[in-house]
């Protein structure tokens, strides 16, 4: 019996047939689909399944992010972006830290496999993955804005900003304590 040739089998023309597909999406589907850019570490594929439910309310405000520091269910990774002198002053309960100093190179999808242990030893914390949701922070939110679109162009598309960022957390934490005082 003679071997089978590839060709007679016509897996060539399947594959130009995918490749077709894939590089021209149809109307429908591309509709569903966030805009694949940059340096993103998925497929077109995964692309189309994203949850933006989350994502779509936009800026993260104290009264949605609160609920997440007194549970934390380690589902949303929140991240303070001030440099360490900052942090001393003290941090938004559940958050860990990567200095925008060093967020480039944190976050540098092109380092993902061979520097994943380096992160989570740098920071105590794992890196999250592409998908996992992430709010930022910092002092008044324009670090945090840098960090946020930093990560976006880079892959990290589930990322939210913490709009008040530091001073609005504690504006809120005071004005929660004065009122419990007066009680």
């Amino acid at each position: 019996m003679r071997p089978m040739h590839i060709a007679s089998v016509g897996v060539p023309r399947l594959s130009a047939y995918v490749a077709r597909a894939v590089a021209r999406p149809s109307v429908a589907t591309a509709s569903r689909c966030a805009p694949v850019t940059g340096m993103r570490a998925f497929s077109f594929a995964r692309a189309c399944h994203r949850d933006t439910a989350w994502l779509d309310r936009g800026r993260m405000t104290y009264e949605e992010l609160k609920p997440y520091t007194e549970a934390p269910s380690g589902k949303i990774t929140l991240i303070d972006v001030r440099e360490p002198n900052e942090v001393a002053q003290g941090m938004i309960p559940a958050a860990v830290n990567v200095p925008l100093s060093e967020f480039g190179s944190a976050f540098n999808p092109n380092s993902y496999s061979e520097n994943a242990n380096d992160f989570e030893r740098k920071f105590s914390f794992p890196r999250p993955s592409f998908d996992d949701p992430i709010v930022f922070y910092c002092r008044s939110g324009k670090r945090s804005q840098q960090a946020l679109e930093t990560a976006r162009e880079r892959g990290w598309w589930n990322a939210r900003n913490y709009s008040g960022s530091w001073m609005d957390w504690v504006a809120h934490e005071k004005e929660k304590q004065s009122s419990e005082d007066e009680e």
